[in-house]
């Protein structure tokens, strides 16, 4: 069959569904193996067509016309302990306190080219996974009343150019089409209702998506033959999610008062329909990028790159469902709302590279990665975020002229972490206060192939 652009990006969608986040906030880590060997401190680097997500204004410097391709698989380890939770009326919620809440393996390809029209004038192409975040309770976890399973999932395809203005100066201008899918799954306190709390539960499943839209700027300036320095810039992309959600009862004490629950309000029920459109606004954040390259022997080059991002754009999410519903404080709702309150973020990272023969490169790097969180009182309990470093190894072999491989492999180090949650009465919410406490690491192995033509 032969290979065309809707089956890559069928490909790309299909496995960004198994992606996490293991960047700060919500970003996915790496997009390039390349970029991922130096803790992705490379930018200036533009080294193969993968620089049009760091980079695009290196496209200009590249050898020919290059595809390249890469895939990580990602081992996350988010596990959470010491779990409580009570409802807002009393009593304490039965379930399991502790268990894994990460898939065990994730997949996440990326796939760039670049071809040169002319001398002053190079186009691109990327397709990769920049955002994405998943987390899964235990349907019996004590936690289970607060978003008890998110997934966000993201793919773009961006288009690029970049101009040559001179030996020195190159500028680049790209346009980002970014889908996004989000699946959520929340229990709702029926019982509450009947005065049993935790008798009678309900279970929300909502799936959101849609295509949203933004742009890409970048420059890069070779200051002299040994040293390179860039800036980029990837704008915010707003997404107006809409899809539906579906409520369904949880055991036999739901299912025997579910006519009277999943009633309209204006048939005497709460509101909790079978099924009902739904909505949710997001924004994936802007970030800038100040990055740099030196020489310091033929063989050794070293990198860094400072990378702000402003994450407080995801300061409050509202989910907002077609039917109001009763809540616990007697006053109708047709929202949940979360106030994460997030805060703008910088990401540090230093890296090198080594010829340590004709073929042979090795890279390394390190990185330190602020989380956007500010307190316990406003972690999420389906995104643990917390402060990380990176640590990254990588190699590139050159076979010949046109066709080379990277490898690398990163450990990421998260700091422990717990969340304090406080009951609402006022909105379609869990009406619960919670406690837990998290801890949290990812390992990361990437393989890149590379071709010149």
């Amino acid at each position: 069959m032969k290979f065309s652009t809707k089956h890559t990006i069928l490909f790309l969608s299909t496995c960004a569904l198994m992606q996490g986040a293991y960047a700060s906030g919500y970003h996915f880590g790496t997009q390039s193996v390349t970029a991922q060997g130096t803790a992705n401190s490379s930018a200036a680097e533009a080294d193969d067509a993968s620089t049009l997500f760091y980079n695009p204004a290196g496209l200009t410097k590249l050898e020919g016309n290059q595809i390249s391709a890469a895939i990580n698989l990602v081992k996350p380890d988010v596990k959470y302990e010491n779990a409580s939770a009570t409802y807002t009326g009393g009593g304490n919620v039965p379930g399991s306190t502790s268990g894994k809440i990460a898939k065990d393996l994730k997949i996440a390809p990326h796939l760039y080219g670049a071809y040169h029209l002319n001398d002053q004038v190079t186009v691109g192409v990327g397709m990769y996974i920049p955002f994405g975040s998943g987390t899964d309770y235990a349907e019996d976890s004590v936690s289970r009343y607060n978003l008890n399973k998110t997934e966000l999932t993201t793919f773009a395809v961006e288009p690029a150019v970049a101009f040559k203005i001179n030996d020195q100066h190159s500028v680049a201008v790209g346009a980002i089409a970014q889908h996004a899918d989000v699946k959520l799954r929340k229990y709702a306190d029926w019982g509450s209702r009947l005065g049993a709390s935790g008798q009678a539960d309900g279970a929300g499943n909502v799936k959101l998506d849609d295509w949203g839209f933004g742009y890409h700027l970048a420059w890069m300036w070779d200051v002299n033959d040994r040293a390179r320095v860039g800036v980029n810039y990837r704008s915010k992309v707003e997404h107006n999610l809409k899809g539906d959600a579906e409520w369904s009862a949880v055991g036999p004490v739901a299912q025997r008062f579910r006519p009277a629950i999943q009633a309209t309000v204006a048939q005497g029920g709460s509101g909790y329909v079978p099924q009902e459109d739904a909505s949710l606004d997001i924004v994936t954040p802007e970030s800038l990028s100040v990055h740099g390259m030196y020489r310091a022997t033929p063989k050794l080059n070293l990198f860094g790159d400072v990378t702000w991002t402003r994450h407080s754009r995801f300061n409050e999410a509202h989910l907002k469902f077609a039917n109001d519903k009763r809540t616990l404080s007697g006053a109708l709702s047709n929202e949940t709302v979360i106030y994460p309150n997030w805060r703008n973020t910088y990401k540090v990272g230093l890296g090198a590279s080594y010829q340590y023969s004709e073929p042979l490169q090795l890279r390394g790097g390190i990185a330190f990665d602020q989380s956007p969180v500010r307190s316990a009182d406003e972690r999420l309990v389906t995104l643990p975020d917390a402060n990380r470093l990176w640590f990254s190894l990588g190699a590139k072999y050159d076979f010949n002229r046109q066709h080379s491989i990277d490898v690398a492999y990163s450990h990421i180090h998260i700091n422990n972490a717990s969340t304090r949650t406080q009951g609402g009465t006022t909105y379609v919410d869990s009406n619960v206060r919670s406690h837990a406490s998290y801890k949290s690491s990812a390992n990361i192995l990437g393989l890149q192939y590379n071709y010149r033509f």
